[in-house]
């Protein structure tokens, strides 16, 4: 109970500068229903006692003032809506943005918590429910209520003894929504699961389109998509069953109370026993104003029961906190690149299982070193990089950079230090420049420029018509694989980081450009600490150092030289991707490198 209270002074919290548009419209919709319950009496009036005496005066007095009555009540109307309208859609709006703003603040292990695609569901259908409920409550949980009181105490003043009648029909209906609305809740909170099921399907499928296509799955994924569709449709089709029941039962109920009040009033007509005709016209339509709000109100809480079920899920993502924030007195300054990893182990939430992916890592990697990490697949070397910028925390042991412990430090401050690009290479929709003004903001375009010749990017911008002002789209879908990791590289330089991290990201680029891009970084970047992940051993052999990973730990730590003749599993893959060639494998690695060195250097005094 005391979460759900915490959920709801959380989401009331984001209507902010919509509280006078919220405050306001139930007060326009009061004014509202007070003259629009007056009428009917005034209509009792007119009939007793102008119509039937022939007081044609009394008539055109009195509707007269019902005229006026009507005319401020839709004034009253349609600003309770225009204002309802404008804080249900500024609150889903601040909702979002919340909910945004904090998402950005998580850690992978929070967006692994809540999937991409539930996330995206949570921000849209989930916070479009809420907008719609946030809208019903100004609108009719004030509407209905008003007009149920003060259309009954109208009724209970004609005839209490009808009135009762009212009453009787009200506490059936009651018990009816009692019995309805906790059925239809549990298969609400089902659906938004499999619109999160839906989403990432959609998402997945876009995502890898030209992969599906060239697989030919496309019946495959069709197949899926419609699994997923139905499963959203049958969820729906089982709440719609027990919410359709809603309405049968409020037309028996405003046919049963119409019967019932027309029957005994004629007979009180008849027999003149405390009710004139006008008075009984009044209670007809008072009959219609208790019932319809009735029914609003079933609506109402059909609604709601839908929007609560949403409402815990966004609630659960502006509530999570993420394991991952500057401490109080964080440092602000990385001294040097050199990197600390002492007795480290590590295993990821999610997994469920609590099995360590990397266990009793102990590592010293001196500033402005270059670190070749090569490992078979699953060998945790991606996991282990991560923990240097702090994408995920250690489970046990520290990790330190310029001699601090990475959890001491400002995060924002740290990742601005250790510039990573990662395996996925991501590029946003944009010129080339905004994609590289991503490293630096600040960047003149010779920054970049002079960043893309570095990673050898300079070379194919300039062959493009817009050249730097090409536009990229989502995704980078329009550049090449080697393309975009180059692009990346760059964006990644323009930081001039303390330590750079390459995980795999030259394996879409050949073995000289790649053999350039490794010069250029020992060239310009001598303080910058280089930790180079990669599949080819080209790429890590002028490395200063070597690391082999083997399910999760260190199996080798030394000179490319040395782990020739003394590790396995660096001699296996040395000779693997060497066998059948010349045997100078290595030397002409290194021709590459000192090739790409003086080409550079020509390159920058030129520039």
């Amino acid at each position: 109970m005391n979460s759900k209270l915490a959920t709801g002074k959380k989401l009331a919290g984001q209507v902010k500068q919509y509280k006078k548009a919220a405050l306001l419209s139930p007060l326009c919709t009061i004014g509202c229903v007070i003259l629009e319950i007056l009428i009917p009496y005034l209509t009792a009036s007119i009939i007793d006692n102008g119509i039937a005496v022939g007081n044609m005066a009394h008539v055109a007095r009195i509707g007269a003032i019902m005229a006026v009555m009507a005319i401020v009540a839709m004034f009253f109307g349609v600003t309770a809506n225009r204002l309802s309208a404008k804080a249900s859609t500024g609150f889903a709006a601040n909702l979002r943005s919340a909910m945004f703003e904090n998402i950005q603040s998580f850690s992978f292990s929070g967006i692994d918590k809540f999937s991409t695609a539930g996330l995206v569901t949570r921000l849209t259908t989930d916070v479009t429910h809420i907008q719609m409920s946030f809208h019903m409550i100004l609108m009719v949980c004030t509407r209905a209520p008003v007009t149920l009181i003060v259309a009954l105490v109208m009724a209970l003043s004609i005839s209490a003894k009808l009135s009762l009648i009212f009453l009787g029909v009200m506490i059936f209906l009651f018990a009816a929504l009692f019995i309805l609305v906790p059925m239809a809740m549990r298969y609400f909170r089902q659906m938004f699961k499999k619109y999160d099921a839906l989403n990432a399907t959609i998402k997945e499928n876009v995502g890898a389109i030209r992969v599906v296509k060239s697989f030919v799955r496309e019946e495959h994924e069709h197949e899926k998509f419609t699994r997923a569709a139905q499963d959203v449709f049958n969820n729906s089709v089982s709440a719609e069953k027990i919410i359709s029941l809603n309405g049968p039962i409020m037309s028996s109920c405003v046919y049963t109370c119409i019967l019932l009040i027309s029957w005994f009033g004629a007979q009180m007509i008849v027999n003149k026993t405390g009710l004139t005709t006008g008075e009984l016209t009044s209670l007809l339509s008072y009959i219609m104003n208790i019932l319809m709000s009735l029914m609003m109100l079933s609506m109402v809480f059909v609604m709601l029961s839908n929007s609560i079920a949403a409402a815990q899920r966004v609630g659960e993502v502006l509530e999570e906190k993420t394991d991952i924030a500057s401490p109080e007195n964080a440092v602000t300054t990385v001294a040097d690149g050199s990197i600390d990893f002492e007795n480290v182990s590590f295993a990821y939430q999610q997994t469920g299982e609590g099995k360590p992916v990397l266990s009793d890592i102990d590592l010293h990697i001196r500033s402005g070193e270059t670190i070749g990490v090569i490992g078979g697949t699953g060998s945790s070397k991606s996991s282990l990089v991560n923990l240097i910028s702090r994408l995920y925390d250690v489970s046990e042991g520290s990790v330190k950079v310029g001699g601090v412990d990475v959890r001491d430090y400002d995060v924002e401050r740290l990742r601005s230090e250790v510039s990573v690009v990662l395996q996925k290479n991501v590029l946003f929709s944009g010129t080339i420049l905004d994609n590289l003004r991503w490293g630096d903001e600040n960047a003149t375009e010779e920054q970049c420029r002079e960043a893309c010749r570095l990673a050898c990017a300079d070379d194919f911008i300039q062959s493009f018509p817009d050249g730097y002002n090409t536009k990229i789209e989502r995704g980078g879908t329009n550049v090449s694989g080697g393309q975009k990791q180059r692009l990346c590289i760059a964006r990644a330089l323009l930081r001039k980081p303390k330590v750079l991290i390459l995980d795999d990201s030259t394996s879409a680029v050949d073995t000289a450009t790649d053999a350039r891009i490794r010069a250029a970084l020992k060239t310009y970047l001598p303080e910058t600490t280089k930790i180079i992940i990669a599949q080819r051993i080209a790429s890590v052999q002028d490395a200063d150092r070597v690391l082999v990973m083997d399910e999760g730990r260190v199996n080798g730590f030394d000179t490319p030289e040395n782990l020739l003749e003394t590790n396995a599993i660096y001699r296996e893959v040395y000779e693997s991707q060497n066998q059948g060639g010349s045997g100078d494998f290595d030397e002409d690695a290194k021709k590459d490198a000192s090739h790409a060195k003086t080409s550079l250097e020509k390159g920058g005094a030129r520039a």
